[in-house]
């Protein structure tokens, strides 16, 4: 119910959050719309200071762009409510589609390699044991590096949208790209259990042919275990991206994501003025999403993987 609730309500509002608003000079989305002089405005439960309210009758006066104090504004006077619901949509679809490259990749992965056995299993397997013993983090990172240095050389042959959407695409291929080892060790374990039943004993004794086989008997029974573990690698994805955008090299501004989110609430954490609400928000939706995708992914693994869940029973 939780995670229903935080991804409804980021999904929902974003017509809000990324709707056009008219600011002194253009029309921007919410979540990028600024007014200077009205930045790091306290949220709503709090009090406006002197200043923060004369600044503030001051914009609506001259007609310019107001941005909604229910979380607050930033350092560019932007809407915190805009942005950490746009940051949701972008963190969550981060997430989502880096466990489907994943789970396409590792699916394919292990099936072939536990169906086809012998060699090609032990040469399938043995690349996966080597890049288990790489560090994701570190090729992911040297890949966003790698490709923010050729974009930056194709800057003035490039339009701004383009780079944000070759970032955006290279971020979850590199994350999914690199999660999909832990799948494939499952499909295959899955396969190899399956390939010893009877009804497979049954089907190549009737000369059934394996592409048959394994269309009609291996890719069924695997459904549930797939969805299952599936859901594991959304948090992992998350939480991947939201530790890429804190260091600056994830999703890049003025895009929000919970992560880059947090990066810049983390300057606003002083103690001469603390804003400590601009880190509170995000990270407070980080911390309920990866809970909540976890739970949720726990239940289904104890309830679709029959040996987990006499385990936990027992």
């Amino acid at each position: 119910m939780i995670l229903a609730a935080v991804a409804s309500l980021c999904v929902l509002s974003a017509p809000w959050s990324f709707g056009s608003v008219r600011t002194a000079t253009v029309s921007e989305p919410r979540y990028a719309a600024s007014n200077l002089q009205l930045s790091r405005l306290p949220p709503a439960w709090r009090a406006l200071e002197a200043d923060d309210a004369a600044r503030l009758e001051a914009a609506r006066a001259a007609g310019d762009y107001v941005p909604g104090r229910i979380l607050g504004t930033d350092a560019l006077g932007r809407d915190m409510l805009a942005r950490v619901l746009a940051g949701g949509v972008v963190s969550l679809a981060v997430g989502v589609f880096s466990a489907a490259v994943a789970l396409v990749i590792g699916t394919a992965w292990g099936a072939v390699a536990g169906f086809a056995g012998g060699r090609v299993d032990s040469l399938m397997m043995r690349s996966v044991d080597i890049l288990f013993s790489l560090p994701s983090m570190l090729l992911v990172v040297l890949l966003a590096v790698a490709v923010d240095g050729f974009l930056g050389r194709s800057a003035g042959t490039l339009p701004g949208s383009a780079v944000a959407a070759v970032e955006f695409v290279v971020l979850l291929l590199a994350i999914g790209g690199t999660g999909w080892q832990t799948m494939s060790r499952v499909v295959r374990g899955q396969v190899l259990s399956i390939r010893g039943q009877g009804y497979m004993e049954a089907a190549r004794a009737v000369g059934m042919s394996p592409v048959r086989q394994f269309r009609v008997h291996v890719l069924p029974n695997l459904a549930g275990t797939v969805a299952a573990y599936a859901t594991l690698a959304v948090p992992a994805a998350i939480l991947s991206e939201s530790f890429l955008s804190f260091l600056g090299i994830g999703v890049r501004e003025p895009l929000p994501s919970w992560g880059n989110l947090a990066s810049s609430g983390l300057p606003e954490v002083n103690l001469v003025n603390s804003r400590w609400w601009l880190l509170a928000a995000p990270c407070a939706m980080i911390a309920v999403t990866l809970v909540a995708l976890n739970f949720v992914a726990d239940s289904l693994v104890a309830g679709l993987d029959p040996a987990i869940g006499r385990s936990r029973r027992a």
